[in-house]
């Protein structure tokens, strides 16, 4: 088995396992509707040869944006908009996957390239939103969130669960929680982010609670035979946050909860944390969810062939490559190392 294999998730098969990860663009249109730009970025990269095309962080509710510039997936004007970016990606050969994003305290900020960028706090009144999180503490420079009451995480719920049922209209093959990088998924789970003293706070068992009832939301509205994967922090590189015993213990929880794989992340939760360097640095967590009998994924520097000889099988059962993806399109044609003629799209055979 090698990077090129094909995998199978529950009814969907993946025609090899580099992937595109989930790069947010902000250049959604004013109402959270895909714009040309993203059927221009998404189909070059579908042509380019990874056997899936994750779209990037979508909101499930305005209020669950990082940006006024994100994707959304909360009204049929964008499932719309999703619809047609769908047939863009399998059209020209990819599987199309897409990532739902719930901000929490990591919301109602610049984009990167304005001014202070992701973090320079957009308040109310240009524009911007009160942020939710498990507790009122903020991220960095961010605004103060309000703590999520449980009038709030009921309304989430039936977000995700619209979210995920507008994403299957649109067709997507398989979908994504970011549950990572700070975003609420992890600021429930970490005792870092999460102070509370009621049912949603405490040991890991009672931070989890949400969590999960945030998983099983968006598996009733998925259908059964689409495969659910989470972005999971690995640790939170931190003395005093979650640790990998932590983290196999959620992923055990998840994979009764009807979650398929893990896409495995670290850190991020605050700036305090340690940012991992190495190339694969997060596959390498990989054996140890595997123990959890979980299928696993891992974004993190993979920008040379090398790396997916070393990450597939040994660390992980598929990749999510990033930035080399940004600088390239057709990176994977070339990583994989084939004879063109045979992986290239054949509208591009006469320049070989």
């Amino acid at each position: 088995m090698t990077a090129w294999t094909p995998l199978h998730l529950r009814d969907v098969t993946l025609p090899n396992r580099v992937w595109l990860s989930p790069m947010c663009q902000y250049s959604a249109d004013g109402d959270g509707v895909p714009t040309d730009w993203h059927l221009a970025h998404y189909g070059a990269r579908a042509a380019g040869g990874v056997g899936m095309v994750m779209v990037e962080c979508t909101a499930v509710a305005p209020d669950m944006r990082t940006t006024a510039r994100d994707l959304g997936l909360w009204n049929e004007q964008q499932v719309a908009g999703h619809r047609r970016l769908v047939e863009v990606i399998a059209t020209v050969g990819s599987v199309p996957a897409v990532q739902l994003g719930v901000a929490g305290r990591k919301s109602s900020h610049g984009v990167p390239w304005d001014n202070a960028g992701t973090r320079s706090a957009v308040p109310p009144r240009e524009g911007g939103w009160q942020p939710l999180a498990p507790s009122a503490v903020p991220f960095a420079g961010l605004a103060v969130p309000r703590e999520m009451s449980t009038t709030d995480g009921t309304r989430l719920l039936e977000d995700l669960e619209r979210a995920a049922r507008g994403a299957h209209r649109a067709g997507y093959r398989l979908l994504e929680l970011h549950g990572a990088n700070g975003y609420l998924f992890h600021e429930f789970l970490s005792p870092l982010a999460n102070r509370r003293t009621d049912g949603w706070g405490g040991d890991l068992q009672d931070r989890m609670r949400f969590p999960l009832e945030m998983v099983r939301a968006l598996r009733s509205g998925w259908p059964e035979d689409k495969p659910l994967v989470v972005r999971l922090p690995a640790e939170d590189l931190l003395e005093g946050g979650l640790t990998t015993d932590d983290m196999t213990t959620v992923a055990t929880r998840l994979g009764t909860s009807g979650v398929d794989m893990v896409d495995l992340s670290s850190g991020a939760l605050v700036p305090e944390s340690l940012r991992l360097t190495a190339p694969l640095h997060n596959a390498r967590y990989g054996p140890l969810f595997r123990t959890a009998g979980m299928r696993t994924a891992a974004s993190g520097l993979v920008f040379e062939a090398a790396h997916l000889d070393e990450a597939v099988p040994g660390l992980v059962d598929a990749v999510f490559v990033g930035r080399a993806l940004l600088r390239d399109p057709y990176w994977a044609l070339r990583a994989r190392g084939s004879d063109p003629i045979e992986s290239w799209p054949r509208q591009y055979h006469r320049a070989f």
